[in-house]
């Protein structure tokens, strides 16, 4: 960026009182300037000018009492396929290798992965279903443990999105729009609500690579930005190599004192630039600084599963003394809600199972069912289920019709945003129950659709946020998570 033009785009109209003359042609000029242009500083749903409050939310929030005080999301990315899981559809037996018929499709687009094929044969799950809990819901024998855990759970198997691609449907579900740029959910919820620790960052991030599909989608830092939100904000990541957090230990010869030291001459420079251009970033660089200090002593004892007894990694299995790994991952979440974090998401890649499906998802449900049901467990036993919000699912589902060859054993399946389910357990959602129903063919939504902006207003409403008045103010415009959509699924609310 050239120098100039970056002075003047953090050029204020107190800076720039402060630097011109007095008199009444410099008051016109900047009443002319255009200052919508520019991202203003934090402000509240009232919009008032913003002061933070000791938690570090937004003054008025929570707008109502609310049932969750945070949200543990399990994102499976890849687009795990409802049909082989959760979404049980017998009369698929009597459909197996016959065509989709074109008043099910209804002309939906296809991917360029199957939009070549000459047939578009339907393709059942070769897994066996059965019913599970006192409420009865179905469960694939691929998830074993969860169907212990199924009336803990709210299974919604109406989901539905608009994007059919993995990007921009990732990043969808993440910041409620397909194009990247805007803050993530768990950015939205450090900017309004903030955290109960100030030793640990609000939001976490953290990454595990399935054993289905090694070679899965790609994941971005991006996913767990802030936007156009101040970047104190975003998510931290959490690495399973090395330091937890990158840099977290201080260079060799550098002491604890020396470090303090450096970090206050090193504030009160930064002081002094915030003093003189007003920049968000150069007050998000000072508490960053401050927080990475503390983290040096939280995150140690965070990370050290030392003192976890031998049951505890029994009940999340054999993976869970492995760094990175989805099971190890799960034990931080629980470890992280413990110490009030806000916002935990746990991305687990290998769902995407375009070819030798029923291999590839079982190493994937090896991966994630008994950490998953174990979390719920171990939540709730420890009564923090009561007020976590927790959340499993993918970007979208898996089509009914197979991609490739299909044979009696092997299949594979497109992606498909039409319909998908994904459950949700604890702070504010009923337990037991399914919400939503799809077609005999699992390929289109019959009753109770779900949104991605359905989705995220519910999770909002748990928290005792109004969806439509948490917003920001960025190039003349107030946005929020939901944009201008959205509606709370009442029917699934405790």
């Amino acid at each position: 960026m050239n120098p100039v033009n970056e002075y003047k785009w953090l050029l204020t109209r107190r800076h720039f009182f402060g630097l011109t003359s007095t008199g009444l042609g410099a008051a016109v000029l900047a009443s002319l300037l255009n200052e919508d242009l520019l991202a203003q500083d934090e402000v509240n749903p009232s919009g008032t000018s913003d002061q933070r409050t000791e938690a570090g939310g937004l003054p008025g929030l929570p707008h109502f009492a609310p049932k969750a005080k945070r949200v543990i999301y399990l994102f499976q990315s890849g687009a795990p396929s409802q049909m082989d899981l959760f979404d049980y559809k017998p009369k698929l037996n009597d459909f197996q290798g016959t065509e989709l018929p074109d008043s099910v499709r209804k002309g939906q687009r296809l991917t360029g992965m199957t939009a070549t094929q000459a047939s578009f044969p339907i393709a059942r799950s070769i897994f066996k279903f059965a019913q599970h809990g006192k409420s009865g819901a179905w469960v694939s024998d691929l998830m074993p443990h969860t169907a212990q855990i199924v009336d803990e759970l709210c299974l919604i198997k109406s989901m539905y999105t608009e994007a059919i691609n993995h990007d921009p449907a990732i990043t969808f579900f993440q910041t409620g729009a397909q194009l990247a740029g805007r803050p993530s959910i768990g950015a939205w919820l450090s900017y309004g609500l903030g955290s109960e620790n100030k030793d640990l960052p609000a939001f976490v991030a953290m990454v595990s690579q399935g054993t289905g599909n090694p070679n899965d989608q790609p994941l971005y830092d991006r996913l767990w930005g802030s936007g156009f939100l101040p970047t104190k904000y975003q998510g931290v990541k959490f690495r399973s190599v090395g330091d937890p957090v990158l840099f977290l230990s201080n260079p060799e010869g550098i002491s604890a004192g020396t470090r303090r030291r450096f970090l206050d001459d090193l504030a009160k420079l930064n002081q002094l630039k915030l003093e003189e251009f007003g920049d968000p970033e150069i007050a998000t660089r000072i508490a960053q600084y401050e927080m990475a200090y503390r983290m040096q002593t939280s995150v140690p004892e965070l990370t050290d599963l030392s003192r976890e007894p031998e049951h505890v990694f029994t009940l999340y299995g054999p993976d869970a003394k492995k760094p990175g790994t989805f099971a190890n991952n799960c034990l931080l979440a629980r470890r992280l809600a413990e110490r009030g974090v806000r916002f935990i998401q746990l991305f687990h890649r290998g769902w995407d199972q375009h070819t030798t499906l029923p291999k590839q998802i079982t190493g994937q449900c090896r991966d994630t069912d008994q950490p998953s049901a174990a979390l719920i467990s171990d939540l709730k036993q420890r009564g923090l289920l009561d007020d976590t919000l927790v959340i499993w699912g993918g970007e979208f589902g898996r089509t009914v019709y197979c991609q490739g060859k299909l044979t009696a054993d092997d299949y594979g399946r497109d992606h498909h945003p039409r319909c998908f389910t994904l459950w949700m357990a604890g702070g504010g959602i009923k337990s037991g129950i399914t919400h939503g129903e799809t077609d005999d063919y699992c390929y289109n939504i019959i009753r109770d659709p779900v949104h991605v902006h359905d989705l995220h207003a519910t999770i909002l409403h748990c928290l005792g946020v109004d969806h439509t008045r948490l917003t920001f103010k960025f190039q003349g415009r107030h946005h929020r998570l939901t944009d201008v959509h959205g509606e709370v699924v009442k029917k699934i609310l405790a």
